[in-house]
């Protein structure tokens, strides 16, 4: 057997060059390079291996390491699973650092290649600078605080175990249900030692993407679940992106006129005035879907997870003739909410279940201009929240009207955490596939900003603007720095309120007087915070780093800057000084809380009483 002398990185970096990918005949490269930041636990293994034997890996400088991880993770997503980064650390808080980032991969079911370094294998020198030391079990070490967040772990402890760990690796992250974040802990000793690798072990290999179809006794199920139903409601999950079912989505709405409402992931599947578009669904969901979720007999769930914010904390399906259809290529997602189970890829189920309904004849029993009113209404409502003018200042809904109504179709808008996704679910008119990017899953804070530097990555041709708080901002946003050094423009839309206002407002909506959330100083008066508002220069703050940077207080301002953005060739930051609390509220939804069954405040106690009265009309599984 012919053989090649490599150190165990090289042979790492070796093998990735050579994965592809293949879905519907399209192969693809499918890693295309690596995000990392050095330490004494990697730089003399992978960062030898990547300066000298990179082969055709482009390397990326992260800033921190969980901003890199959640750029690759964005990377990924906007490429629908097909191509991703793989991120390298040193032991530590460096491994350590990409956790939450890691947890936020898998609880999306993105894929995403983690590398931290970890102890010296040999244990000759050990305790080493950063390694943890357990008492009771001596081969613990930070990298396995991944093992929760991970669909794949594994500790490379000698060279040769590489090649069965590498080969693992590829099955979960090019495996639609499993995928994941995947962690390779590599000991730095180990990552530098060589072994003759079979020259075999790097030769091209293609990871075909078979779509499953479903067993014929599923789809007879299905069909006679749905004829038998006069007002069914679908709704499209993050799935439908994935499968590449967008047409085949509208092609079954259309065919047999059922309404469709969309989860964070699954929006965009659909135009927003497309006529059977009814918006968002659940907690954060549009008025015209949840009131057909709550009269609906049917629920059809393509390619989504069904969490408490699409299901209003399952008391959005009312209906005590509802039932259930799970279209997933998970059966654990397809189950859910007791559905029955359709077990097969969303583009091929959708296909197979639109021809089998026509030689039925099948049509829903709407009352004739139920839809379109209900859609009307709605678009009436959104209107309003976009004209919503304050003497005071700017509100929230009406510069997202702005935005909405200011940037091009086709440009990408991303956000995560806070206020914004609630408003942007409900609000924002996505009029192209893939333009719409929410990280819901996980609503990791931090993720915006790396995150626009990832879907700019994937999207060279395409404008992308990342919709983030002021705390989030505050929580991660060195990525801003990597967009400028690879020259990779962003645009950075900062909604500036004062404080992490959406669980302010969630605060005392349950009861509360308001806590410990806004950007306040501390008062002498009651040693608490709530002084005056923090001025922050969040402008002052991007043009230090070398990007662009606008600060606004009105329309006018808004509408400028928003114009000269367009025109800066590097990365831009606006400003935006908005009013707090000034976001749009529930329709006909509920979200379920942990709420005190005892507080000496009759306000909480009052809360408390309602939560029991809306959680028991919640479904129990």
């Amino acid at each position: 057997m012919e053989t090649i002398r490599l150190t165990m990185a090289q042979a790492l970096l070796k093998f990735l060059d050579k994965q592809y990918i293949e879905l519907d005949g399209e192969e693809r490269k499918f890693v295309k390079g690596i995000f990392g930041i050095f330490g004494h636990g990697n730089v003399t293994g992978m960062g030898e291996a990547l300066e000298t034997q990179s082969e055709g890996l482009t390397y990326i400088q992260g800033k921190n390491e969980q901003g890199m991880v959640h750029s690759a993770t964005a990377y990924a997503k906007q490429k629908n699973r097909l191509e991703i980064f793989a991120c390298t650390t040193s032991i530590g808080p460096g491994a350590l650092n990409m956790v939450a980032a890691a947890g936020t991969a898998t609880v999306n079911r993105i894929p995403v290649l983690l590398l931290p370094g970890d102890n010296f294998a040999t244990r000759q020198p050990d305790p080493v600078l950063q390694q943890i030391e357990d008492p009771a079990d001596y081969t613990m070490a930070a990298s396995d605080a991944f093992k929760p967040v991970s669909k794949y772990w594994d500790r490379i402890q000698r060279p040769e175990q590489l090649m069965t760990a590498a080969l693992n690796a590829m099955r979960v992250l090019t495996d639609p249900v499993d995928t994941g974040a995947v962690t390779l802990a590599l000991p730095q000793d180990v990552q530098s030692e060589a072994y003759d690798y079979p020259v075999e072990f790097f030769k091209k290999r293609i990871h075909h993407i078979e779509r499953r179809n479903p067993a014929p006794s599923a789809i007879e199920r299905a069909v006679e679940l749905i004829s038998r139903k006069k007002k069914p409601v679908i709704i499209a999950g993050g799935g439908v992106h994935y499968a590449l079912a967008t047409e085949g989505l509208k092609a079954f709405a259309e065919t047999f006129q059922i309404p469709v409402g969309e989860t964070q992931a699954g929006k965009s599947a659909l135009a927003w005035d497309h006529t059977l578009n009814m918006g968002s669904i659940g907690s954060t969901g549009s008025l015209a879907s949840n009131i057909l979720a709550k009269e609906a007999d049917l629920v059809i769930g393509v390619g989504t997870r069904l969490t408490d914010f699409s299901t209003s904390s399952k008391t959005a399906f009312q209906n005590p003739d509802v039932e259930f259809l799970g279209i997933n290529v998970s059966s654990f997602d397809a189950l859910k909410l007791d559905a029955q189970s359709f077990v097969s890829d969303a583009k091929v189920g959708l296909e197979i279940l639109t021809e089998e309904l026509k030689k039925q004849g099948y049509q829903t029993s709407y009352e004739e201009g139920q839809l379109q009113t209900l859609k009307e209404n709605w678009d009436a409502e959104v209107d309003k929240h976009f004209a919503d003018q304050r003497e005071e200042g700017l509100s929230q809904t009406q510069v997202l009207g702005e935005i909405n109504k200011t940037i091009d179709e086709k440009d990408i808008i991303i956000a995560a955490a806070g206020s914004l996704p609630g408003d942007l679910h409900r609000l924002w008119r996505s009029s192209h596939p893939k333009t719409y990017h929410m990280e819901y899953g996980f609503s990791c804070m931090g993720y915006e900003v790396a995150g626009a530097l990832g879907i700019k990555m994937a999207e060279e041709n395409q404008e992308v603007y990342t919709i983030v708080g002021d705390g989030s901002y505050l929580m991660l946003h060195s990525e801003l720095v990597t967009s400028l050094q690879e020259n990779k423009k962003i645009n950075i839309l900062l909604f500036d309120n004062h404080g992490f206002q959406c669980i302010h407002n969630l605060q005392r909506g349950q009861g509360s007087d308001g806590f410990g959330n806004e950007f306040r100083y501390r008062s002498e008066a009651d040693n608490r915070l709530t002084g005056d508002y923090m001025p922050i220069d969040f402008a002052a703050n991007a043009r230090s780093l070398g990007a662009k940077g606008y600060t606004v207080h009105t329309v006018e301002e808004l509408r400028a800057a928003l114009e000269q953005a367009k025109k800066e060739t590097v990365s831009t930051l606006i400003d935006i000084k908005v009013l707090p609390g000034t976001c749009t509220t529930g329709y006909e939804s509920w979200w379920r809380l942990g709420v005190a069954e005892v507080s000496p405040s009759e306000k909480v106690q009052k809360a408390y009483v309602e939560i029991e009265k809306r959680r028991a009309t919640a479904r129990k599984y």
